[in-house]
């Protein structure tokens, strides 16, 4: 039995694209495609012909090949040699002759509770129809479709829905991407296909409570619930039954294991439905589709490859040096202070310095086109600069953009001097070993648990407290605010990123509470979760360290996290995606609240809103212009932290200050 929750589209064996006909249903449904669940059309409209073409979606996936070769009697070689400029003429001109669309087919429930059927129109995102074009465009489609089918239009991005603020809705019925996907039944969060058991809880009292039962969360589960915990064990895949955000820490670890996640918000009923809980089945998650497939025996599976996995790490280095003011730190110091910290002291280089290439990103090919400089002169608004003048623009920029934050970074040998302080430390320490070595899971919790309670309790060498406390950041921010971070040489590795599972306090005052925070980070190395997700892929207990970042309290208007690519479409090279939500970035980062969430394309420009999260309000045109800058200086960063990787994206956690400056609070590869 099959739950098939989005199907595609089969393919047509000829071209059926037709010009000048009036559309109907009919005929949209042999035309069409599936996009995200929803049947699709490409239209064209030839203003100086007064005439629209209707493409069959199968055989002409571009609109500007089409275009090219169809109607100007063009080449695919001509196109692609001058694809910018010919890009231009149908998304940015203000006087174009061509108007390029996609109509889509919905559904929704109208007030009685009938379904209604309706399209929506829409450009590209790169589109940047004025007012009086999206006026007629929408009037020209309006004319030739099906009149008991109603039309709305949807802007594309903000710079639309400027223009449309001024243009009556009953001219130019409108709904906005938010509305529209905002409440989308399904949704996929990260690609991918699994085979295993189905365990569905409707609650988190349900999950909790199975775990504590004993029975426990294999590597051949594929877990469903409303929002899955933080603390979820390595499984075969997720399934969310209530609105997440793609850069959750749940879809953090997805995305770094490698496993598929989506959300479903019907999935009770298919599990009632078609009896899945408990069950085995296939599930696989892609951008265009979800499915769940009830199979009818168990299958015959072995053991993931993470299994037979090892992460190597570079040995730590534990000779004793000082506490170091971030500022001083590179990105060579990770074995001493860990990758976090020493990613902020590089990125306080980068911005002090103004020497590092930011541009390398932009510099790499993307077919037909030889890079993407052209691109990211008109970004920050040049006109045919020589490299060097791009490079020296890139870097004022970000320098202009963001800041790094104060603080101090305490290296391994602090921890590594503590632990050795106290005997019953090291003996519990010597007992974890023996249970890994043994795989003595039945008491691996137990020992973890005692282990971090003697951490936390444990006195801190004078030696260790005088160095701490004569380094710490000054000053101390309001009321003697401090921020405690994790800096471990076991995260932000190639196919371990451990996102979410080290603490960090953000509230320590004074210096009593600071060496309490840093017990408790100290300690969240060795919490039962971190213990196990190291050691199922051969990180020794050995070579594993803490470093502890010591920061500033900023208070935040605005904060949030930022990743440099599209979550849900890994080839997408254009867009950032972002969430944000008031105050401080800890509760995104949390998911204490659902954010606001945006895309913004850092090749041709502009934003569009994609949820509104659980505060329910948009922001400024003003800020969101602001956010734009913000996605712009993270996708020149990643050109200089990816290394020799430029399409490698990072992971940026950020605040806006009372004063209206961004700060960089972490920055980190992002688990892909």
């Amino acid at each position: 039995m099959t739950a098939q929750l989005l199907t595609g589209a089969a393919e047509p064996a000829a071209d059926r694209t037709v010009v000048g006909e009036n559309l109907s249903l009919p005929l949209f449904r042999t035309l069409s495609g599936v996009l995200a669940g929803h049947p699709y059309l490409k239209v064209v409209v030839d203003r100086a012909e007064n005439t629209w073409h209707l493409l069959d979606t199968a055989a002409h996936p571009f609109h500007v090949n089409y275009i090219a070769t169809r109607v100007l009697g063009m080449d695919l070689a001509a196109l692609d040699a001058d694809l910018d400029a010919f890009n231009a003429s149908v998304y940015t001109d203000p006087g174009r002759r061509f108007l390029l669309g996609v109509l889509s087919l919905h559904t929704d429930e109208d007030t009685d509770g009938r379904e209604r059927t309706f399209l929506v129109l829409e450009t590209t995102e790169a589109d940047t129809m004025h007012g009086e074009l999206l006026v007629f465009f929408y009037e020209f489609v309006r004319a030739r479709v099906d009149g008991r089918l109603p039309l709305l239009l949807k802007p594309a991005n903000h710079g639309q829905e400027e223009e449309l603020a001024a243009i009556s809705e009953q001219r130019v019925p409108r709904i906005l991407s938010h509305e529209l996907f905002g409440s989308r039944t399904r949704t996929p969060l990260n690609p991918g296909e699994a085979t295993g058991r189905l365990r569905y809880f409707r609650t988190h009292d349900e999950y909790a409570a199975y775990a504590a039962a004993g029975a426990g969360l294999g590597w051949a589960d594929i877990v469903a619930m409303p929002c899955l915990p933080d603390d979820v064990p390595r499984v075969a895949g997720f399934l969310n039954t209530a609105p997440i955000t793609p850069l959750s820490h749940t879809n953090v670890l997805a995305s770094g294991w490698g496993i598929p996640n989506a959300i479903v918000r019907d999935l009770e009923e298919l599990v009632e439905k078609d009896g899945l809980d408990g069950a085995w089945v296939r599930y696989r998650v892609r951008e265009d589709g979800i499915s769940l497939e009830r199979l009818d025996h168990e299958p015959d599976l072995r053991p993931p490859a993470w299994h037979r996995q090892r992460i190597r790490l570079d040995p730590p280095l534990l000779e004793d040096v000082p506490v170091l003011a971030l500022h001083r730190l590179r990105a060579a110091d990770r074995d001493r202070y860990g990758t976090k910290a020493a990613h902020l002291g590089e990125l306080h280089h980068v911005l002090d310095s103004r020497t590092a290439d930011l541009t390398a990103f932009y510099g790499r090919p993307r077919p037909p086109r030889e890079d993407l400089y052209g691109h990211l002169a008109a970004r920050l608004g040049l006109d045919a600069p020589s490299p060097a003048e791009l490079r020296a623009a890139a870097a004022d920029f970000v320098a202009a953009t963001v800041g790094a934050p104060e603080g101090v970074a305490l290296p391994f040998a602090l921890q590594q001097h503590f632990l050795a302080s106290s005997p019953a430390i090291q003996q519990g320490i010597g007992k974890l070993k023996m249970a890994l070595e043994l795989d003595a899971g039945d008491v691996l919790d137990s020992l973890c648990l005692q282990l971090q309670h003697l951490i936390r309790h444990t006195p801190v060498p004078e030696p260790v407290a005088r160095q701490i406390g004569h380094a710490l950041p000054a000053p101390a921010g309001p009321d003697g605010r401090l921020v405690v971070r994790s800096s471990s040489n076991a995260e932000d590795l190639p196919g371990f990123s451990a996102a979410g599972v080290y603490d960090s306090v953000i509230a320590a005052r004074g210096a009593g509470e600071l060496l309490d925070a840093v017990r408790q980070v100290w300690a969240s190395l060795l919490s039962p979760r971190s213990v196990r997700l190291r050691h199922q892929v051969g990180i020794s207990l050995d070579d594993t360290y803490m470093g502890v970042i010591v920061q500033e309290y900023v208070p935040a208007s605005l904060g949030g996290v930022l990743v440099t690519c599209d979550p849900t479409r890994r080839q997408d090279f254009r867009n950032v995606y972002l969430n944000c939500f008031p105050g401080s970035p800890e509760q995104v980062v949390e998911g204490s609240v659902l954010p606001q969430q945006y895309l913004y394309n850092t090749v041709e420009g502009g934003g569009r809103t994609v949820s509104l999260g659980s505060r329910g309000r948009e922001l400024s045109a003003a800020t969101r212009a602001r956010l734009a800058d913000l996605c712009l200086t993270g996708r020149l960063l990643q050109g200089h932290f990816s290394a020799s990787d430029v399409d490698r994206p990072l992971d940026i956690e950020w605040l806006m200050t009372d004063r209206g400056d961004f700060r960089l609070v972490q920055i980190r590869p992002y688990a892909l």
